[in-house]
């Protein structure tokens, strides 16, 4: 059973919670997985190198659930979909940063990685700093500063693509859904 904390009239529950890993301006897609990477497919492959060009220790100190926290212009460069994959697969729950790249953003939203912008929260939060994110609200809790910052929340067929894994598999199942006669929102 999930044990929950009510902060400021909200509940907030364990699961959400995980320490950030916190990085500057212009992370680019090279140090977000390095381009001798490319050739790889496998999602443990890219978590095991995800960030070692900029943070040797990330893939040994990274847990499922934790954050990456950035400045702005977070996975600048390149287009490519091996950056955003390599964050999820080492199990970061959600990034937040002041802005991000367009095409990092789109890409994270179209394979399922949640991405928040809110200068507000990446600009006081700290490496290390224990924090929760409610993607329906936007809201984002600092537990080891108990503080709380408020993000653009995602959009109903935004919380669903994140729900399912992505754009591609949430239209399969929409897909699915519909060929059963249903409404499609599966």
């Amino acid at each position: 059973m999930c044990v929950s904390e009510n902060i400021d009239g909200k509940q907030w529950h364990d699961e959400a919670k995980g320490k950030v890993f916190k990085y500057g301006s212009n992370v680019d897609t090279d140090v977000i997985i390095p381009a001798r990477y490319l050739n790889v497919s496998d999602a443990r492959l890219l978590a095991a190198h995800c960030m070692e060009d900029i943070d040797g220790h990330f893939a040994g100190a990274v847990a499922p659930g934790d954050y990456i926290v950035a400045a702005h212009n977070f996975g600048c460069g390149s287009s490519r979909e091996h950056a955003p994959r390599a964050i999820l697969a080492s199990g970061i729950r959600c990034v937040i940063a002041c802005s991000f790249a367009r095409i990092f953003y789109r890409n994270a939203i179209n394979i399922g990685l949640p991405i928040i912008e809110c200068p507000e929260a990446a600009s006081a939060i700290a490496y290390g700093d224990v924090i929760g994110v409610d993607f329906e609200t936007g809201e984002i809790y600092n537990y080891t500063q108990n503080t709380t910052y408020k993000g653009q929340g995602f959009p109903p067929f935004i919380q669903n693509m994140i729900a399912h894994g992505g754009l591609v598999e949430a239209t399969k199942r929409t897909l699915a859904e519909l060929a059963k006669g249903g409404t499609g929102h599966a």
